[in-house]
């Protein structure tokens, strides 16, 4: 089985501080407010000019994998990586209590390309890889908000001890949530040759749709790792979005290397600073 994805996440120096300036919460869970903009149709959408699209200030995209305690035969590294139920559960009621909304691939896309509106504070809460906790933990935690996520689904895990099911992948979609593409087995994209793109894009997407009844058009890099000959593969095969980690967007196909930042377990107002210098959005 392929690891999880491994890339730049926000600063380790923040994962046990406790800031002063961390908000205050009120007791209980605070149901977020209904988005401010309808999810947009993207049909006849223009996609726009890349000189216009890496104008628009970017939304903050925070990326998930693990949602479990840690275990003694955790690395340091892997720890990165694995969420503690806890802190999540501090990170998303430090989001809603400080009036954040989630958003969707769909309403990104329209607000890059044509300026949609998107709702007040708005962020995008991902999750990587597959694992049940998402499903298990996560998502119960995001339903006390009224908050949706993005799961990146890498199809040779389906139904393995440890990793959702199709029952459970297709809920999720089913409840409003967006199932993506992660790849078959994790695979750097930068190696790929020859009938790679069959494997690892074509055949799991036809897995996807046909697990969720919808089209499967949006990708995330294993590892964050991308270069420009994918780009041109991904568009041919139905990808109209394409997720990386924390490296430069690109001049030309900004679209196709859209930021996200790994959380590890830190408190929130280390996760609320993090956010701001990321992604420096108002």
């Amino acid at each position: 089985m392929a690891a999880n994805c491994h890339g730049p996440s926000v600063k380790t120096a923040d994962v046990k501080g406790q800031s002063n300036a961390e908000a205050s919460t009120t007791d209980g869970a605070r149901i977020a407010k209904s988005p401010e903009a309808p999810m947009p149709s993207l049909d006849g959408i223009k996609v726009a000019d890349p000189k216009t699209i890496l104008a628009r200030p970017e939304v903050p995209i925070l990326c998930y994998h693990q949602i479990r305690d840690w275990k003694p035969t955790d690395s340091k590294s892997a720890r990165d990586y694995i969420i503690p139920p806890a802190s999540f559960n501090e990170q998303i009621k430090m989001l809603a209590d400080s009036g954040y909304h989630t958003i969707l691939p769909d309403q990104l896309y329209a607000y890059l390309n044509e300026g949609a509106k998107l709702p007040s504070k708005p962020v995008m809460l991902t999750f990587d890889d597959t694992d049940e906790d998402q499903y298990t933990v996560a998502k119960p935690t995001m339903d006390k908000y009224g908050y949706k996520g993005v799961f990146f689904v890498m199809t040779v895990s389906i139904g393995r001890p440890r990793y959702m099911t199709k029952e459970q992948i297709k809920d999720l979609s089913d409840k409003g949530h967006v199932i993506a593409s992660h790849t078959w087995d994790h695979h750097n994209v930068k190696k790929y040759q020859g009938n790679d793109w069959v494997t690892q894009i074509e055949k799991p997407t036809k897995l996807l749709e046909s697990i969720t009844g919808k089209q499967i058009k949006y990708f995330a890099y294993p590892f964050g790792l991308w270069n420009h000959e994918a780009i041109p593969e991904l568009k041919k095969r139905g990808m109209i979005a394409a997720f990386q980690l924390y490296s430069k967007r690109d001049e030309q196909d900004p679209l196709y290397t859209i930021r996200r930042i790994i959380v590890p377990a830190m408190k929130p107002a280390a996760l609320s600073k993090s956010m701001h210098e990321a992604f420096k959005y108002n």
